[in-house]
């Protein structure tokens, strides 16, 4: 089996013994003084906002100059996974994200930045950018997933500039602070019985339109 990536202009075998190495081509998205991937933005997590119709988690991205915000809808389970890594809190046992962290310390594996990489039919797609000595590999992952392992292993994280551009809204600060709280106030009041399972399958994306 093996995943288109469009953009990239290759694939990636499903199967782990027969992925290629990309060096080469990750050569070509980098320019020549190397000050980073050609035909994207960096953008940081500026923290977890609450939708205020649906209560649905919202993870919002902004750029380095602050003057864009790329919001992606996300469940609750991975805004707390999201939010932990933010506010650096400590877990008696490790959690999913943590646990894969010291998977890839363990096996040598750097993550070397992610990718927001498509906005397709409202559903954002993202690619893990793994190190290991000179082999470099990619790898299909949700944004989310994608978003808490860049900020446990401090990997930046870049944004196409046509999902910025399809995506992005002008920065209110005064409102994102405003909707990060109610998140905090909203996560420290619910009860487990109030979540609702999401597959590996759900879709991540732009406010719903029902």
């Amino acid at each position: 089996m093996r995943t288109q990536f469009p953009e990239w202009g290759g694939t990636l075998d499903a199967h782990p013994r027969k992925r290629p190495s990309i060096g080469t081509a990750l050569s070509l998205d980098y320019n020549h003084l190397g000050l980073g991937p050609i035909g994207m933005i960096e953008m940081k997590v500026a923290g977890i906002a609450l939708d205020a119709t649906s209560r649905s988690p919202i993870v919002l991205l902004k750029d380095t100059s602050e003057r864009r915000a790329l919001p992606i809808w996300i469940g609750q389970f991975e805004a707390k996974a999201i939010l932990s890594a933010l506010e650096a809190e400590d877990s008696p046992r490790p959690m999913t994200h943590d646990l894969l962290v010291n998977l890839l310390e363990l096996l040598g594996v750097n993550l070397d930045r992610v990718v927001i990489s498509a906005l397709q039919d409202n559903t954002f797609y993202a690619i893990l950018y793994l190190t290991n000595g000179q082999t470099i590999k990619h790898l299909d992952a949700r944004p989310s997933d994608a978003i808490a392992l860049a900020l446990r292993t401090q990997s930046p994280i870049w944004v196409m500039e046509e999902v910025v551009a399809d995506a992005s809204i002008p920065v209110d600060r005064d409102a994102d602070a405003a909707e990060a709280e109610a998140f905090r106030e909203f996560v420290a009041s619910v009860r487990p019985e109030d979540f609702v399972m999401r597959g590996e399958s759900t879709p991540e994306g732009q406010e719903p339109t029902s």
